[in-house]
């Protein structure tokens, strides 16, 4: 027996009933399987290596061109992992098919967090992140053929935000790991930027998840933990979760829509939809890959494309490149 089907009946003998086996993962375009690796230990390897998940840690997650120990998308998607992995090894759930979900779900997301994505939105008309990450490993990677991932792993990523429910429980862990990673550590990042303090969160939130960040992760993944052994959900408790939807509307009110931080906002606008109009008008100067792309997809779409993959740094320094005189030295 070679190594992968070892991992696989190890998976069949010691993983919930619950859980999502690699054996039975399928792909849209079937390939030979890995002798060492599963089908979703795979996945996770592809998205790890592919551009789309490097240029992750140089997007940020709240703060625009923030400091070094400011959360960025990489960052993000690690912690997220952690946390979703933890709990899907006390509910004897798959790890791997976690960690690949975790590591790919935020790859679509645009420069300057969700502003990014709020701008893209208006100039297409529909634009959400899940869906361009899905986007991304389907159609973008590997010069256009994609990462073929499989079918567990695209609804994971597909489905980690908004209304719909992934159709795995690995999928539910993840959605619910996003939330707890991003409210604990954006909350985090907010105490060090000196826009809020631990005496600001609301009294539900204080008495049932605590102030530390580690200590609300920590409450919250217990519970999910302890609500969840043996059953065909994931589940909280109803304390837990009104908690922690206080919390998300506190962050909202006071961090994600606050004034404060409207300046940036507003000038990470500005840079998106001037180098939007300017490739519009000379879609010429895209990159080559972009420029073929264009036939395929049409200029519209490659556009929208283009400039959800770029990075913060470098959608500003484009943005001085292209639309900024140049600079001279002074001369005597």
């Amino acid at each position: 027996m070679i190594i992968r089907e070892q991992s696989e009946q190890n998976e069949l003998r010691s993983l919930s009933g619950f859980s999502a086996k690699s054996i039975t993962a399928s792909r849209v375009s079937p390939e030979t399987r890995c002798d060492y690796r599963t089908e979703f230990q795979r996945d996770r390897d592809r998205i790890i290596h592919s551009k789309a998940f490097r240029r992750l840690k140089h997007k940020t997650q709240v703060y625009i061109a923030p400091g070094d120990h400011y959360r960025m998308r990489m960052t993000h998607s690690l912690e997220v992992s952690q946390i979703a992995r933890t709990i899907a090894r006390a509910l004897l759930l798959n790890e791997d098919l976690v960690e690949a979900i975790a590591l790919g779900h935020d790859v679509g997301h645009t420069p300057f967090g969700h502003v990014g994505e709020h701008v893209l939105r208006e100039i297409a008309g529909t634009f959400n992140h899940n869906e361009q990450s899905l986007r991304v490993v389907d159609t973008m990677e590997r010069g256009g053929k994609g990462l073929n991932l499989t079918f567990e792993v695209r609804d994971g990523i597909l489905n980690h935000t908004g209304n719909s429910t992934p159709k795995t429980l690995e999928g539910q862990v993840v959605k619910i790991s996003d939330r707890i990673a991003y409210l604990c550590h954006d909350f985090d990042d907010s105490v060090r930027a000196e826009m809020l303090q631990c005496g600001d969160l609301p009294l539900l939130v204080t008495e049932i998840l605590g102030t530390a960040p580690s200590k609300m992760i920590t409450v919250m993944v217990s519970d999910i933990i302890n609500n969840s052994i043996g059953k065909a959900d994931i589940i909280q408790s109803s304390q837990v979760r009104q908690a922690m939807d206080d919390f998300r509307a506190f962050m909202f009110a006071n961090v994600y829509d606050s004034p404060r931080l409207e300046a940036d906002r507003r000038k990470a606008r500005y840079v998106i939809k001037n180098l939007y109009q300017y490739f519009f008008e000379k879609p010429e100067l895209l990159p080559e890959e972009y420029v073929e792309r264009v036939q395929l997809f049409g200029l519209e779409r490659t556009l929208i494309d283009y400039i959800a993959g770029l990075t913060d740094m470098y959608a500003i320094s484009l943005f001085e490149q292209l639309l900024v005189p140049a600079k001279y030295p002074d001369y005597i």
